[in-house]
């Protein structure tokens, strides 16, 4: 709850399985305040939080103690090189044993793909490798639990396959790792179960198939002039435009499109999401 009285957060009940969860949702969803709850950062001003049966509440230590957790904006102290933060980060954690702390560090700079780049300063580091290392951080202690916000976000494609791959990976090691995200790629490819929010509240939750059978037939393909070009856009939810000569190849999303000789086509997960968004949360609006 804000001083103002509006809620961050309505209603929310999940109960989310050991994979890969994806937290989908525009910005301003109230994911991030979702994850900040999750990982004791701030207080819920109601409910209850459960986390491998520690309750939040009470046992913020405990929990903190199985998280790992990678905002969307992590920070790397200047003067720390790559194996320089991961050893405080691990120190940190509890690991006190030399020896075996800087065994571990090497495993993990080994497992993110950063041990050659471990002598420069972390604030230094690309973007994708920085994301990297924040991965690196949050995993360093064997985490029950894996929290990661916006972990894609300003990545090029390349690092973006590279960072849910890595994802996927740690996913399979009896762990719940929670992925929440604006970017409807970054579920659909590694995700076996979702919830998408909107406005504070969970509006859907369960696989992206699901998802998908929202979309069965609301997808179509439609050629048009340059000149009708905006006037379909008024009309329909516009996926992509693709040129093609002087006129356009348009996919939109709807139950049916009038006026327009269209094709059907199959749908994947964004069309799924905005279709969702559009029909089941009347948020699409026309100009």
């Amino acid at each position: 709850m804000f001083p103002n009285g509006n809620q961050a957060l309505k209603n929310i009940n999940l109960e989310i399985p050991t994979g890969m969860f994806g937290l989908l949702g525009p910005n301003g969803a109230g994911k991030s305040t979702l994850m900040r709850i999750l990982v004791a950062l701030l207080e819920p001003t109601s409910g209850d939080v459960n986390i491998f049966g520690y309750d939040l509440r009470k046992q913020r230590k405990e929990i903190r103690g199985i998280l790992g957790y990678l905002p969307q904006d992590f920070r790397f102290f200047a003067k720390y090189k790559t194996y320089e933060f991961l050893d405080y980060a691990a120190r940190l954690s509890g690991m006190n044993n030399g020896k075996q702390r800087k065994q571990t560090v090497d495993a993990m700079l080994e497992n993110v793909g950063l041990f050659d780049a471990r002598e420069r300063y972390a604030n230094k580091l690309s973007g994708g490798m920085k994301r990297r290392l924040g991965i690196a951080q949050a995993l360093i202690h064997n985490p029950k639990v894996i929290i990661v916000d916006e972990p894609t976000t300003g990545l090029d494609p390349e690092e973006r396959i590279r960072f849910r791959n890595l994802l996927s990976e740690i996913s399979e090691k009896e762990v719940i790792v929670i992925l929440s995200t604006h970017i409807v790629g970054d579920i659909s490819s590694a995700c076996k179960c979702m919830a998408l929010m909107n406005r504070g509240e969970v509006s859907f939750f369960g696989t992206p198939e699901e998802m998908l059978k929202k979309a069965e037939g609301k997808v179509w393909r439609i050629r048009v002039s340059g000149d009708e070009l905006h006037a379909i856009d008024k009309l329909y939810p516009v996926i992509s435009t693709i040129p093609l000569g002087v006129d356009w190849e348009v996919q939109v999303v709807a139950d049916e499109i009038r006026g327009y000789e269209a094709e059907s086509c199959s749908p994947n997960l964004e069309h799924a999401y905005v279709y969702y968004m559009e029909n089941d949360l009347n948020l699409w609006t026309n100009d």
